[in-house]
């Protein structure tokens, strides 16, 4: 029988060492949920959204003349449904005034059920706007329009707290300073507990213990004392109610989108990390769909608790705006009595903070002012006062955008220069054009020449120019008609290939 075949010695030499495993990909925020202080931050930050959400959804509610239920429902679904399918961390979106203002002639004129069915359009509409990529068009908004909405939005906070100094007990002034005084000390001692929960609790603490008659949260409205039901709308599902509520769901979509990725952005900046202004876009408009099946009013996120959120109480995960919602619920529905003694002083004091850590300071420096081009303060400026004397953020960012637009145009139009250059037999001229000729600028470029007192030949060299529109087009033709009509010879040069195509297609 043949021998069995032994099988070769394997190697003495040491083998060589294997490659590193890859590291194992974690899922982004994993590092933050092994940090208990992390954790602390945003369950703290939410709690004290809560609490200022309260109050102001409650306002919003009187605005857009609905129970203040529908208000407190729509800021819960809100911030609970954005903080799942949004696409900016940390971002606050509930019941707002803008959203209010836009919506609240459905109500006056066909009652509560058209209101919610015009939410849920709205959703619908803003979903299909953000499939499309509405977001992408924030590339358009000049930065100073951005600067001024965020200052006009952050004056909105303030002005809004004034209604609730007039007319009310010398002590609500000694409240509301001593809770400035606490909101500008305390984050220098500790950062432990959020300063704005210090305050509230401290404020409401004493009013509750001296007896101090002040204004509270509960005199703006009862609190509900059931979690909100889902349900369809009681409408007529015909073409009619379509074209009724049609136009306002449409504003309160374009209203509620601007609002919310304005926010975003800023947001992002605050952050210094990037946001999916699509998906954000996408569920804004889930989320008032779900608020407007609970009964809610619709919203859209909102600057001032954003704010308080991400740059006063430091959060920067969905965790707070899940608890902001998740809380408010359990504030209203089990903690009712007990929310209802917070004094509107406390709130007011935080609310003035969060105004004035979210107005861009630097934009209205004097230094700043300086060094900046006149035109883009303009353009600042009138956003901000579009918006404040509107109280609407699309009114003064499409103003503002116009303005900058005309700004821009302006300032282009009187960079073309025209520098002739004599031939050196005399015969001839060289007309070099710089510059951008487009419908600003097209008007003014024929006064460069002088049709009757060049020589018989002229060269327009255009190497340095661009042909941007048909005003330009026009513009080129009318000079040439010009050099002819006194019997000379033009020749145009240096044209690149876009503005030969544009000129080829519509000369004449």
């Amino acid at each position: 029988m043949p021998s069995a075949v032994t099988p070769a010695p394997a190697p003495t030499s040491s083998p060589s060492p294997a490659a590193p495993a890859p590291p194992r990909r974690r899922f982004p925020g994993s590092d933050w949920l092994r940090d208990p202080r992390a954790w602390r931050t945003e369950v703290l930050a939410g709690l004290v959204v809560a609490l200022a959400l309260i109050p102001e959804a409650i306002a919003f509610s009187v605005i857009a003349g609905v129970d203040p239920a529908l208000g407190l429902f729509a800021s819960f679904t809100m911030a609970v449904t954005t903080a799942v399918v949004g696409g900016r961390r940390a971002m606050i979106s509930a019941a707002t005034g803008a959203v209010a203002l836009v919506i609240a002639p459905v109500n006056r004129e066909h009652g509560v059920q058209f209101l919610i069915a015009t939410v849920v359009l709205a959703g619908v509409f803003q979903m299909v706007l953000g499939a499309l990529g509405v977001a992408k068009l924030m590339r358009f908004v000049p930065r100073p329009v951005l600067i001024g909405s965020v200052n006009s939005l952050a004056a909105l906070v303030f002005l809004a707290q004034l209604p609730e100094t007039r007319n009310v007990p010398a002590a609500v002034y000694g409240l509301i300073a001593a809770g400035i005084v606490l909101l500008v000390l305390l984050p220098r001692v500790t950062r432990v507990v959020p300063a704005p929960l210090v305050t509230i609790t401290a404020l409401t603490l004493v009013t509750v213990a001296a007896g101090i008659a002040v204004p509270t949260v509960g005199d703006r409205g009862a609190l509900p004392s059931a979690l909100p039901v889902p349900g369809l709308p009681d409408v007529p599902f015909t073409a009619g109610t379509l074209a009724t509520i049609a136009p306002y769901a449409f504003a309160v979509a374009l209203v509620g989108l601007m609002e919310s990725l304005l926010t975003a952005k800023l947001v992002d900046d605050l952050t210094d990390t990037p946001s999916n202004k699509t998906r954000e876009s996408i569920g804004q408009g889930v989320a008032n769909v779900v608020t407007g099946l609970f009964g809610g009013m619709g919203g859209c996120a909102v600057i001032g608790q954003t704010m308080m959120n991400v740059k006063v109480a430091g959060a920067r995960t969905r965790l707070s705006t899940f608890l902001s919602g998740a809380f408010l619920m359990v504030l209203c529905v089990v903690l009712g009595p007990v929310v209802s003694r917070i004094p509107m002083a406390a709130l007011v004091a935080v609310m003035v903070m969060v105004s004035v850590a979210a107005f861009d300071w630097e934009s209205v420096a004097p230094r700043t002012l300086r060094r900046m081009p006149v035109g883009e303060t303009v353009v600042m400026l009138v956003t901000l006062g579009c918006v404040v004397v509107s109280h609407n953020l699309a009114v003064g960012v499409v103003v503002g955008s116009v303005t900058a637009a005309l700004v821009f145009a302006r300032r282009t139009a009187r960079r073309v220069t025209v520098t002739p250059v004599a031939g050196p037999d005399g015969t001839s001229v060289l007309h070099r054009v710089s510059g951008e000729l487009f419908f600003a600028s097209s008007e003014a470029f024929a006064d460069h020449f002088d049709p009757a007192g060049d020589p018989d030949r002229v060269v327009i060299d255009l190497s340095a120019a661009r042909v941007s529109d048909t005003s330009a087009v026009a513009a080129l033709d009318a000079v040439e008609a010009a050099y002819r009509r006194h019997g000379k010879t033009v020749e145009l040069t240096g044209l690149d290939a876009a503005g030969a195509d544009l000129r080829d297609r519509l000369h004449g």
